[in-house]
């Protein structure tokens, strides 16, 4: 459920969707074939083409910007293509798309055309609308719900806002401000000023951003009124407390773990020092710090920061009956690994090895796991060499995270060199290689390479071995980083 300002894609990104070919699964999960950049190849390539924007303003100046509008937004959609923010997945597919089809089914006057899904890579728990009968899924989503009804909600919420054409028409209140005499007087106001420039045009793009704000808030009212309507219809169980649990969607880092941190590292047979795990800068940032108090913080990046207030518009809508379906575990661990695959490779090291812990805290004992951490421990030891091992952190202030998630984040950035090449050399003879598939052994084989060439020379022969040994592999994704 993004802001309008995400919502704005047109209805030729339908196009995209056409093609039902059928490609061959990675046993594990998927294959690399089935990133976006290959599987919407062909449909990408005819996108700009088809895209037509259409006339709606008589007014030259608005219907250019307009069109600007339009067409930002067809580049947008290309580049998550080309840079695979989206994936094909046939389970999670058809997992979703059943409940899009058992909502269209019994809302036909609403959903005249079977809308069209997109599955995201992305972590955050969302959906948006894309505009033209088109959404989006993000895995996120798919991990942290608890029920099929409750996936349906947010489903028909944003299957809403394309009924209602939300995205269309905020694209349309977008050009129109920007083009019009308020707007630009605004502006020529703040230029002829000689002092304070930078506070007068912050107020203007202030006033700018809470009138879009304020209709969007109208928007998902409207959604949410017309969302519930459609449950209904489809004999699909509606709790209000739904928009109480998306209260709690960032809080994934702020949870806390059942066992020291230190533990979590103790299958790799080395001593971690205690003191890694404590910050040693001096100042203010270093002070001591009760992370409980995090717990009233309100977190300035939710989509939705009035939950509360629109669980109290609809809990007179409940079901009379609520019947909720569990998520089968299958599509709940697909989506968990491959959402897990796409931050490690976005270099999101801290944060995919949390979720990791959080994971082995449920008790799963599925090897892939240790495969993981190994990889990020070597992607770690392979960013310190290459002077990057801040950036790999990813560091978090400790204001949104979890005692435990800090003393991680602090043991990844003051393990001495030398040691946490021991903790990599220690995790690649760790016993879970036993019962790894060959592209997984390839990924240590690759990294042997990479962590032992000075000169950055032998990588890119390294990666395309890979790749040629294992064409199918979603593991290729990481290799082809190297290439180059």
């Amino acid at each position: 459920m993004l802001p309008n300002n995400f919502r704005t894609f047109s209805v030729f990104i339908i196009v995209l969707f056409f093609s039902n070919i059928s490609i061959a699964q990675n046993k594990t999960l998927y294959s690399y074939q089935d990133l976006s950049k290959f599987y919407f190849k062909s449909q990408k390539d005819s996108l700009k083409k088809s895209w037509v924007c259409p006339q709606v303003f008589t007014n030259k100046t608005t219907q250019k910007k307009y069109k600007e509008i339009w067409d930002s937004r067809t580049d947008f959609i290309t580049e998550a293509i080309d840079n695979n923010d989206f994936i094909y997945d046939v389970d999670l597919y058809n997992y979703i798309n059943g409940i899009i089809t058992d909502l269209k089914k019994s809302n036909a006057t609403l959903l005249t055309q079977s809308p069209f899904l997109i599955l995201d890579r992305s972590a955050a728990v969302n959906a948006y609308a894309l505009g033209g009968n088109v959404i989006a899924v993000n895995l996120g989503l798919i991990t942290f719900t608890q029920s099929r009804e409750e996936i349906a909600l947010v489903i028909a919420h944003e299957l809403s806002h394309n009924i209602l054409k939300h995205p269309e028409n905020s694209m349309k209140e977008r050009a129109a401000w920007l083009t019009s005499d308020e707007y630009k007087n605004s502006l020529n106001a703040v230029l002829d000023s000689k002092y304070e420039r930078f506070t007068r045009l912050k107020k203007v793009l202030e006033t700018y951003t809470f009138s879009r704000n304020k209709h969007s808030r109208y928007h998902e009212s409207d959604a949410d009124s017309l969302a519930i309507v459609m449950l209904r219809n489809s004999n699909i169980s509606f709790d209000p407390r739904f928009f109480l649990r998306l209260d709690s969607t960032d809080n994934a880092y702020q949870l806390p773990l059942k066992s020291p941190v230190k533990n979590y590292f103790a299958s790799y047979n080395m001593q971690l020092d205690d003191a890694w795990f404590t910050k040693r800068s001096k100042g203010l940032s270093s002070r001591n710090y009760n992370f409980k108090d995090t717990t009233s913080l309100n977190d300035s990046l939710k989509t939705h920061p009035d939950c509360v207030e629109r669980f109290e518009k609809t809990k007179n809508q409940a079901s009379a009956k609520i019947s909720l379906t569990a998520i089968p575990s299958s599509i709940k661990d697909r989506a968990n690994k491959m959402l897990l695959w796409n931050m490690y490779d976005n270099l999101s090291l801290t944060p995919c090895l949390y979720r990791i812990f959080l994971e082995k805290d449920k008790g799963n004992t599925d090897p892939w796991f240790d495969f993981m951490t190994y990889n990020i421990i070597a992607g770690l030891y392979y960013s310190n060499l290459q002077l990057n091992r801040f950036n790999a952190i990813g560091i978090i202030p400790k204001e949104y995270i979890s005692k435990n998630y800090y003393e991680l984040q602090n043991m990844l950035e003051q393990i001495p060199s030398d040691k946490l090449e021991d903790l990599y050399k220690s995790a690649a003879g760790a016993a879970f290689w036993s019962g790894m598939p060959s592209d997984a052994k390839g990924m240590k084989t690759l990294f042997a390479t990479l962590n032992n060439d000075d000169k950055n020379a032998k990588g890119p022969a390294a990666a395309k071995d890979y790749i040629n040994s294992n064409p199918s592999s979603m593991y290729c994704e990481f290799a082809e980083h190297f290439k180059k």
